[in-house]
């Protein structure tokens, strides 16, 4: 499969919500409710516009499964996964920690992947076995093989809290060398490109990682769901890492 074409449209439309996304970032939004209680803006809706125009003037036979304008086209080998603010909440309270997530799944397998992060001025994609890249540079997971050395990186883990597997995850803390919660698009910033090991998550959806699974994996790690499951359309929740230090973690778990 010919990638390029779809990942240089995947970032040009990155490219596209970046600057509605600064447009907004620091003013004063009105933020509506979704059915779900999570915020929207105008901002969201408008980047989000802005992707779905773009990709599916370019590739009209594409499917579209967007966070705020839904799902289109399900006969399609070819499914669009967009979330076009993914971190609203840092958004309105004007912290950095927000991105544009595109991906591209075929048949069931992502190919493409950018992570766009406007406040950070960071762009990483990935195509399917073309590797992973940042900013212009190839990157790559750490090398680090005992959890004793380890940096692990949690996000949303409510459901990990409230289950039996709470005190598993304490021992995972006290043995390795830091705990950190970077959250959101950046601690698979921070892993793909070997900053940091070890990613943890207990309540996401797969617009929110999509992307994201694509850029670890080409940079030579491994992400699953905490049981170990590979990532689909039902994944709720993450465990990435260089892959050296992935049966450890689980096995822990």
């Amino acid at each position: 499969m010919d990638t390029k074409p779809f990942l240089d449209a995947a970032r040009e439309a990155a490219q596209s919500a970046a600057a509605i996304i600064n447009h907004y970032y620091r003013g004063q939004l009105d933020i509506e409710r979704k059915a779900d209680s999570s915020p929207v803006t105008i901002a969201d809706v408008e980047a989000e516009k802005a992707i779905r125009s773009l990709l599916t003037s370019r590739f009209p036979d594409h499917g579209f499964y967007g966070e705020e304008t839904g799902r289109s086209r399900d006969d399609s080998d070819y499914l669009w996964l967009v979330d076009p603010i993914d971190g609203t909440k840092s958004f309105i309270r004007h912290y950095p920690f927000f991105s544009t997530q595109i991906a591209l799944m075929h048949a069931g397998r992502m190919v493409v992947g950018v992570s766009s992060a406007p406040a950070f001025e960071e762009l990483a994609w990935a195509a399917l076995g073309e590797g992973a890249w940042l900013d212009g540079e190839r990157i790559q997971v750490s090398n680090v093989d005992a959890l004793s050395r380890a940096t692990v990186s949690t996000g949303n883990i409510g459901t990990l809290a409230r289950s039996d597997r709470w005190s598993r995850w304490g021992r995972i803390v006290s043995s390795v060398d830091r705990v950190r919660g970077y959250g959101d698009f950046y601690h698979y910033h921070l892993l793909a490109s070997g900053r940091i090991d070890i990613v943890v998550e207990s309540d996401v959806n797969i617009l929110d990682i999509a992307a994201l699974s694509l850029i670890v994996e080409e940079a030579g790690g491994r992400f699953t769901d905490l049981d170990g499951a590979a990532v689909g359309l039902d994944t709720t929740s993450v465990l990435a890492s260089n892959g050296l230090l992935h049966p450890a973690v689980q096995a822990a778990l």
